[in-house]
């Protein structure tokens, strides 16, 4: 049996483990900047244009899950059909890495939210990123194109249902 993950709407009160997480070489080497991703984060508790998660498996806090309506930042993406969400992620504790969690929490939580009514939900890693890429093939994300966003060239994945 699959491991059933838990998504956490995240609080002030979880601000110091993505803190921390943030800090992690294996996150800031595709996040970045801590403190810029940190001002970010932190900055998005109350946008009602971005809902955020923590991931757990069982009982136990390990990855961040922002899911976002398309607005005037993500043009770059090209149309999608009304209700278009996009999403990103990390692990933040290490030794979760490398073990399906990427592939598995990300299928659970988009199939949850196709099954809602969303009708596309795309996610834009950079194409260096191999294991995100493959970890999104693998939630059943398929390559649509390369596209130009603020942070610079990503290949825009998208999964329908």
């Amino acid at each position: 049996m699959a491991l059933a993950y838990t998504f956490r709407p995240m609080t002030a009160a979880d601000l110091p483990l993505v803190r921390r997480w943030l800090g992690a070489a294996h996150v800031q080497e595709w996040w970045g900047n801590p403190d810029e991703q940190f001002a970010l984060v932190s900055g998005d508790l109350n946008e009602p244009a971005m809902d955020q998660f923590i991931v757990l498996a069982g009982m136990r806090p390990f990855g961040y899950l922002q899911c976002y309506g398309l607005t005037a930042w993500n043009t770059g993406f090209g149309p999608h059909p009304e209700g278009t969400h996009g999403i990103d992620q990390f692990i933040g504790e290490s030794d979760m890495i490398a073990r399906g969690h990427g592939s598995a929490f990300i299928r659970q939580f988009v199939d949850a939210q196709l099954r809602l009514g969303l009708p596309r939900v795309v996610t834009d890693p950079d194409p260096l990123n191999r294991r995100a890429v493959r970890a999104y093939e693998k939630a059943g994300f398929v390559r649509d194109r390369m596209v130009e966003t603020p942070d610079g060239p990503a290949l825009l994945m998208v999964r329908e249902p």
